[in-house]
């Protein structure tokens, strides 16, 4: 149900804006825990799940679209990987919980967290360019000024302007602009080339090791003898995937996301093939595995880390950026869809995976995508860290080139102009292609 409702998630928030939707969402999450709560069969569990599911990828669209839209260039990435943090964390919270009680009072301890999003979401204003876009621009001025830092609309004249100017040319396109949107944005150089990177970055971070790893944890540690209590050490995962994620979070910035990304993919194979040589060894009775139970588990925990430090970010992150203001939260709602689509495969096929190849081929497998991905995303990666949405844009239409991060005087000089010029930047580059 997941990538159903990413795929109408791009709509749905375009028409009711940003902050509805992800206010709306909150209703069927609260249902849905109470319907956990009180399942007394199976169905009941299933249509819990079936309704988290599509609520979850109703998320994705407007979350992802409205941090991009309301946060100024040289901020963006920090704050994009940001919000994947916060899934981690949801993550983590839930293995810990789950560590120290049953499933029916997690239930009941999850309802917090949608009514609290709920009750913040609603003293957060609308997305600027949303507004602006519905006409509504005495309201999408105060939101810029809400946003900013509660300025006076002074301190905004620049950034507006931009607003001003995407707003009137939408409006004043009527309905042939909405039927450009809804289809000729799916065949535009711009939406192609960034589509084809997002999916493979995660076809990588699925069929790479880290999806399956964090939903069968407790499984693979059991396979594998670990040394620590099975759910024990899938609390000790989930603290991996926690601190990969905020080292991502602080170092993107500096390092770009090239390199972060090149780190993580590589420490992530090199963890599953050190595991799949260590398993065939111990099956194949080589090495007496009861005396180095702590080397597969402590390669899996460390794999953890190196995924959440990069690749599994990695597209959550680029969907902010690399498609084109107009379309990008369809855009974005499409994107997901594939990225839960290549989770669904691989959860779905990983027994079987384990049943035909045993534990130590399936590993390989997953060092073998990440070799290939590291060699992939090498050539195909952009160094988008840095760059305003401009140059981003420029080089899907072929313009020019973003294959290193901008020197220290560059980004200076970019991080001036962004406070500047804090809005992101629109113009009809894409149209006169």
């Amino acid at each position: 149900m997941v990538p159903l409702g990413c795929l109408v998630s791009g709509p749905i928030s375009h028409r009711l804006g940003r902050k509805k939707t992800m206010l709306l969402v909150n209703i069927p999450f609260i249902s849905a825990w109470l319907l956990f709560y009180y399942a007394n069969s199976a169905p009941l569990l299933f249509i819990a799940l079936a309704l988290t599911g599509i609520t979850g990828g109703l998320c994705e669209a407007p979350v992802l679209t409205y941090v991009a839209e309301i946060t100024q260039p040289h901020l963006r990435g920090i704050l994009s990987a940001t919000s994947s943090m916060a899934v981690i964390i949801g993550v983590f919270t839930q293995l810990l919980i789950g560590s120290l009680t049953d499933w029916r009072t997690i239930a009941l301890i999850n309802l917090i967290f949608p009514t609290i999003c709920f009750l913040a979401l609603c003293l957060m204003p609308e997305s600027p360019y949303w507004l602006a876009g519905k006409d509504r621009l005495k309201e999408a001025e105060e939101a810029l000024c809400w946003l900013r830092g509660w300025v006076s609309p002074s301190h905004i004249t620049g950034e507006l302007k931009t607003v001003y100017e995407v707003s009137q040319r939408t409006v004043a396109g009527g309905m042939d602009d909405k039927k450009e949107y809804w289809w000729k944005i799916f065949s535009k150089r711009t939406f192609i080339f960034p589509y084809i990177l997002i999916s493979l970055a995660f076809f990588i971070c699925s069929f790479g090791g880290s999806a399956t790893l964090q939903t069968f944890a407790v499984t693979t540690f059991a396979s594998l003898d670990a040394p620590l209590e099975k759910y024990t050490a899938t609390v000790f995962l989930g603290l991996a995937e926690l601190i990969g994620t905020a080292v991502c979070v602080i170092i993107i910035h500096f390092t770009g996301k090239r390199v972060i990304t090149f780190i993580s993919i590589g420490g992530t194979g090199f963890c599953f093939m050190t595991c799949a040589i260590y398993d065939y060894l111990n099956r194949s009775a080589y090495i007496d595995g009861q005396m180095f139970t702590w080397i597969p588990t402590t390669l899996l925990i460390s794999s953890a880390f190196f995924s959440h430090m990069g690749i599994r970010l990695l597209p959550w992150v680029l969907c902010g950026e690399v498609f084109p203001a107009k379309g990008r939260s369809t855009a974005t709602g499409a994107a997901a869809c594939t990225g839960y689509i290549f989770a669904s495969i691989i959860n779905k096929t990983f027994l079987y995976m384990v049943d035909l190849m045993y534990l130590w081929g399936t590993f390989f497998f997953y060092a073998s995508v990440n070799v290939i991905g590291f060699i992939v995303m090498y050539y195909l990666l952009p160094e988008t860290e840095g760059r305003t949405l401009k140059e981003i844009e420029d080089h899907y239409a072929g313009i020019e080139s973003l294959n290193n991060k901008p020197s220290k005087d560059k980004s200076q000089l970019k991080e001036k102009w962004a406070v500047s010029n804090p809005a992101m930047v629109v113009d009809d580059l894409e149209s006169k292609l």
